[in-house]
This record gives C-alpha cells, sequence and structure tokens, in this order.
C-alpha cells in the first residue's frame, strides 16, 4: 500500500468503528456490556475467519516467520485478553463518562510506545497532529457529572491499564503486520470475543434473543473485524502512532452519525473538537518525512510490487500480475525519498 492508501484504510477503520458506537449502544439496554462486547468480538472472529476460509478453499497456512510468533502472540494475550478484562474492572469502579475519557489515552500511549520503545520516529508535527486530535477525542468524552457518580483509584488505573495493553497490542501488531491482516484480525476477535464471553457467563449474564445475537455480531463484523483488517493494513504503512492517531478520529465520527442518523443533538463542543481533530488530521495529511536511510537486509511475506524496494527475482513461474504475495528477500539498501515508518522504513534516526 502507498502511504496515501494506508491514510484511507486508517480513516476508513476509524468510520467503521466509530458507526459501530451508536448501533452498539442501542442494544446496551438489551445486552449487559460484558455480554455486548463479547457478541461484537465474536462475531469479528467468526466473520474474518469464514471469509479467509472462503478465499484461500480451506485452511491455508499463515507462513509467520517462527521469530514473529511471540509479537503475534503478545498482541493477542495484551489486547485479546488482559486490555478486555482491566476494562471490565474499571467500568466496576469508576462512572462510565470517567471511563469515556480515560480510553482516549489509548492514542497519547500508542504513540509513546512507538517513539520511546519501538524507536519509530516522530517530528514535531506528527507530535502537534496527535496533541490536536486527541484534544478533540477529550473534549467529545469530557465527563457530565451529576454529582451523584464518583470514581475510584483503582477503577481509574484499571481503565489506565486497559489502555495500555491495546497500546502494547498495537505496536506488536505493527510487528506482525507484513501478514495476514484477515488472519491476524480475526483471531484477535475470536480470542477477545470468547475472554468477553466467558466473563459475562461467570458474572452471571445470559444470552439475549437470537436476532439479536445476530444484531450484535454484524455490527462486530463491521465495526470491530473489517475496521481491524484496515487498522492493520494501515499500522503496514504508517506505523503505529501515525495510524493510532488516525484512528482516535473515530469519537469524532461516532458523533456524527449519531447527530445525523439518529437526531442527537449538536453543541458548540462537538464542532470545536471536529475543528481540533480537523487540524491535527491536516497536519499528517502534509506531512514530509525525508532523509538518507538504509535498509538493513529482511526476510517477509506480503503483498507488494516490485518498486525501488522490491527489486527481486523469483523463484518460481510467475505470470507478471501484481500485486502478488510470497516470501522474499530485501538487500541491503541505501537511499533518500520521502517515506513513512512503514514496514520498509522501521529505522532509528
Amino acid at each position: 500500500m502507498t502511504g496515501r492508501s494506508s491514510i484511507l484504510a486508517a480513516l476508513a477503520a476509524a468510520l467503521l468503528f466509530g458507526a459501530s458506537t451508536p448501533f452498539a449502544k442501542q442494544m446496551v439496554g438489551d445486552v449487559s456490556p460484558i455480554m455486548l462486547a463479547g457478541l461484537l468480538y465474536l462475531g469479528s472472529g467468526i466473520g474474518l475467519w469464514t471469509v479467509r476460509l472462503i478465499r484461500d478453499r480451506g485452511f491455508a497456512a499463515l507462513g509467520l516467520p517462527a521469530r514473529e510468533w511471540p509479537w503475534l502472540l503478545g498482541a493477542i494475550a495484551s489486547g485479546g485478553v488482559l486490555g478486555p478484562l482491566l476494562l471490565m474492572i474499571g467500568l466496576a469502579h469508576t462512572t462510565a463518562a470517567d471511563a469515556s475519557l480515560l480510553l482516549n489515552m489509548e492514542a497519547v500511549l500508542t504513540a509513546v510506545l512507538a517513539w520511546v520503545v519501538f524507536r519509530e520516529n516522530a517530528d514535531r508535527r506528527i507530535v502537534l497532529g496527535i496533541a490536536f486530535i486527541v484534544a478533540g477525542g477529550l473534549l467529545l468524552a469530557w465527563p457530565q457529572h451529576d454529582g451523584m457518580g464518583q470514581s475510584s483509584t483503582l477503577g481509574s488505573l484499571a481503565v489506565a491499564g486497559a489502555c495500555l495493553c491495546w497500546a502494547v497490542d498495537n505496536n506488536l501488531t505493527r510487528k506482525v503486520s507484513a501478514s495476514d491482516a484477515v488472519f491476524i484480525a480475526g483471531t484477535k476477535g475470536l480470542v477477545a470475543g470468547a475472554t468477553n464471553l466467558a466473563l459475562a457467563l461467570a458474572l452471571g449474564a445470559t444470552l439475549p434473543a437470537w436476532p439479536r445475537v445476530a444484531q450484535a455480531m454484524s455490527v462486530g463484523l463491521a465495526g470491530y473485524g473489517v475496521s481491524l483488517v484496515l487498522f492493520v493494513l494501515a499500522l503496514r504503512g504508517l506505523g503505529s502512532a501515525r495510524t493510532g492517531a488516525y484512528f482516535s478520529t473515530a469519537p469524532f465520527i461516532g458523533a456524527a452519525i449519531a447527530i445525523v442518523a439518529l437526531g442527537e443533538p449538536t453543541s458548540g463542543v462537538f464542532w470545536l473538537a471536529a475543528a481540533l481533530m480537523g487540524v491535527g488530521v491536516w497536519l499528517h495529511l502534509t506531512e514530509r518525512h525525508e532523509h538518507a536511510h538504509t535498509h538493513e537486509p529482511l526476510a517477509h511475506a506480503h503483498r507488494h510490487v516490485h518498486d525501488e524496494h522490491h527489486r527481486h527475482t523469483h523463484d518460481f513461474p510467475w505470470d507478471g500480475v501484481e500485486p502478488h504475495a510470497h516470501p522474499h528477500r530485501h538487500e541491503p539498501l541505501s537511499h533518500r525519498h520521502p517515506h513513512f515508518p512503514d514496514v520498509h522504513h522501521q529505522h532509528s534516526h
């Protein structure tokens, strides 16, 4: 994917996830929040695995290199198991408004981990853009206290811990984002769905009527499944921090859909948040990052065309169709051109 198509993938992921929120809210009164989370994730996992089985005409091996399996397993454990569990603990000890506010920490923590731990490049324009986008998200989620609800330190720490788990998940997923995005997203959906469903049943929740189950799983397939596939593709082309920033526009998109489709009232805060997020996205869209850099030897597999970074030969008959996917090796290469921190540009500065 090119940089622009990766940006579109990130924004489309935010669109689908943001659109799922108003529809999910309509089901909360009939289904417990934990049960609903389980059904949404299961819809994602089952739907994507069905797509993969049809696409590949049966089960196909992932072909993930042995050295990358720890990244994938770590992402599933942190984002699919620990994250939802900590969120449920946090919701039991905090108000919904405070939890919504704290969940905006995910984008910030994703960026901080990307820059500090995984050495992803950042410049002032990107940092400023993320600040504008997060500020808009904070405005949309700002708690409206009525004096009745209070949050405990345990609840706040648990929600913050969930955000940290998802930030770790985002950065670890970036490590395997060159692999099959449908497999990655589908497996995460199955694990997260099973975890939340088991937790809901353990807490005494019961399955809703089958029409409601089908509705929840359908929303999950689009808003959690297809959205996550697009998110992984964006990670492949943009890196963790930038993808997380674009995805942070989901609260605004969800609010806009609620206003247009469901007739919810708007406010000055909404339009101020929209302006802040718009400035942040503009700063990212107009980024130009260019410097001399060296590519170290790298072996992986993903869909590609034979551009400047893919000048390899084939050890199998090739019909000339592009893009195509197969294991290939990159030889050392030094050059200079505009680029994002994609799977081929994970160098330090």
